[in-house]
């Protein structure tokens, strides 16, 4: 089976509840559609998070949210400069940085920030004979969009790519928080939103089969 995971937003409990719920098997693969980090104010493990997620090995692809995005660029801004001038760097304002810096050495953040940058923006998989297109935000056909920032936070275009789709696939994604907090579909049935809240106070986190489209929350 393939699944889907977006938006964990250093939510390890949910992400580990998750798990646990799809028992994932040698033989299934998941997905992860970004924002791993940042938010979660009363329990948040970017920590667990990243090293639950590396656990997964080949058996789980991450796709880069704009979070991760954020996170990998400050990193990468923070230790580029003089120890003496980096109290002038403004702070990183999410809670993620700081977490981090108590548990990792510079080494294993530059290799963190180096990892992220390396996962793609956007995925194009397919199940069943099925053709599917994941990215973080908004999916768009090969090579029509050049830009990062397309795939990672969307654009004017957004409300048009929520009711059609890109044509010949389904697309899946995250980036925005589903209205009820359950995993939505568009009514062509061919745009797929799986952000439910998780990270914040009331929401959780969802997760796709692909094949059965059944849904998980945690």
């Amino acid at each position: 089976m393939h699944y889907i995971i977006t938006d964990i937003h250093n939510d390890n409990r949910r992400f580990t509840e998750l798990l646990q719920k799809i028992n994932l098997t040698e033989k299934d693969h998941l997905y992860l559609l970004g924002d791993l980090f940042d938010r979660c104010e009363d329990h948040a493990d970017p920590v667990g998070v990243y090293f639950q997620m590396l656990g997964l090995g080949e058996q789980c692809t991450v796709i880069r949210g704009n979070h991760d995005h954020w996170l990998a660029n400050y990193i990468f801004r923070y230790y580029g400069r003089e120890e003496k001038d980096r109290a002038l760097l403004q702070p990183y304002p999410y809670n993620s940085f700081q977490m981090l810096r108590e548990r990792l050495t510079e080494v294993d953040l530059k290799q963190m920030a180096e990892r992220i940058l390396s996962w793609p923006v956007q995925l194009e998989i397919e199940v069943d004979g099925q053709p599917y297109l994941l990215a973080h935000a908004c999916t768009a056909e090969s090579g029509k969009w050049k830009l990062d920032q397309y795939h990672l936070m969307g654009d004017l275009w957004y409300k048009v790519f929520l009711h059609e789709g890109v044509s010949g696939y389904i697309s899946i994604c995250g980036h925005r928080n589903t209205e009820d907090g359950r995993i939505w579909k568009n009514k062509k049935g061919n745009v797929y939103l799986c952000d439910c809240g998780c990270g914040f106070e009331h929401g959780r986190l969802g997760c796709l089969c692909l094949e059965t489209k059944e849904t998980f929350y945690a």
